[in-house]
């Protein structure tokens, strides 16, 4: 049905001639029904919308929607096919909502054409980064070439979480808390151009990592600034890939975190000499490794020892033999004597032959 005239104005700032709506600081419960269908850009943001349910966007009523931004609106449920209805959605920014239910069929059953995602700051909750994973690798958004999960405080990524994105183009990670990237796979990512892991708690990375990234064609921009470097053996596969390779943006600034000894030295200054390498660091390995020796060495000497034994046996059987009828003599000794010692008669005539 046509829309009443300037009824959009009653909740949101409608301008036909930039095919744009927006819907800010309105305390808004809800997506307005009434949007106008020559819609591209749809702001709704700063509002209190709470839950995105099934249907939120009136079905095929905005077919040209293409870029819809609903951050900042205390979201905590995005249901399923919430977003099902938007067939020219490009471009989805739900940053800064305080998400813990993310269904993995936001987007319906079909998947969607959506090429650009922003969750800043919106996946606070774990159970909420999960879901996402299962979205992302369920392949409804395979169209992905731009995908922002920064200021997450995420520690670790779950294994697997981009394997089904071909498209993606850039990725940004930085502002979170990531550890380590040891679970996380990059490969399949072949259109990857930019990946940001910039103000995280990264400490190395490890041989397998660096050679995916040496694998990516596309990717020319890592960005790996304010990690907390530990420059210690472990690190010297990092500074030999640094050297050598021409990805990392600014990697002249980067730092050693600990410890305290090298604390602020650049990476791509140092050498093998400032880690003292050639010392042993794992001592438990060490000793394990002795052990193992010295229980080779008893079990050698053993084999040797039962060896001899076999060899003499002729000789150790004849000197068992000795010492059986040497024991038995000084037995029968014992026993004579006792006899003696036991019978009055023998004794009264000792007695007498004293006298």
């Amino acid at each position: 049905a046509q829309q009443p005239p300037d009824s959009c104005q009653t909740l949101c700032d409608c301008l036909e001639a930039a095919k744009t709506v927006k819907c800010v600081d309105g305390n808004l419960t809800a997506v307005p029904p009434d949007l106008p269908p020559y819609v591209r850009n749809l702001f709704i943001t700063g509002n209190r919308l709470a839950r995105l349910p099934a249907g939120a966007f009136p079905a095929q009523r905005l077919p040209d929607l293409s870029a819809l931004n609903l951050s900042g609106n205390h979201l905590q449920a995005v249901e399923a096919g919430a977003l099902a209805a938007l067939p020219a959605l490009r471009q989805l920014d739900l940053s800064g909502n305080p998400l813990v239910s993310l269904s993995p069929l936001a987007f319906g059953e079909g998947g969607s054409p959506l090429e650009e995602l922003a969750l800043r700051g919106a996946l606070r909750d774990h159970g909420v980064l999960l879901s996402l994973a299962a979205m992302l690798q369920s392949g409804a958004l395979r169209n992905l070439s731009r995908l922002e999960l920064a200021d997450n405080r995420l520690l670790l990524l779950p294994a697997g979480m981009f394997t089904a994105l071909p498209a993606l183009r850039q990725l940004d990670l930085s502002n979170n808390s990531l550890v380590g990237l040891r679970n996380v796979s990059f490969q399949g990512l072949g259109q990857l151009q930019s990946l940001d892991l910039s103000d995280n708690s990264l400490g190395v990375l490890r041989n397998g990592t660096l050679a995916q990234f040496r694998s990516l064609p596309a990717l020319r921009r890592i960005g790996l600034g304010r990690n907390a470097w530990v420059c210690d053996c472990a690190i010297e596969d990092l500074v030999a890939w640094l050297k050598e390779s021409d990805q990392v943006e600014g990697k002249e600034a980067l730092t050693c975190a600990y410890p305290d000894k090298m604390l602020g030295k650049a990476l791509l200054k140092i050498n093998s000499s400032d880690l003292n390498c050639s010392v042993p660091v794992d001592l438990p390995s060490q000793l394990q490794t002795s052990y193992v020796f010295l229980g080779i060495v008893l079990a050698l000497i053993g084999a040797i020892f039962l060896l001899v034994l076999y060899l003499n046996r002729k000789g150790i059987k004849k000197w068992m033999h000795n010492i059986r009828d040497a024991c038995r003599d000084h037995m029968e000794g014992y026993h004579y004597r006792y006899e003696i010692n036991a019978d009055p008669r023998l004794t009264n005539l000792s007695s007498n032959s004293d006298v």
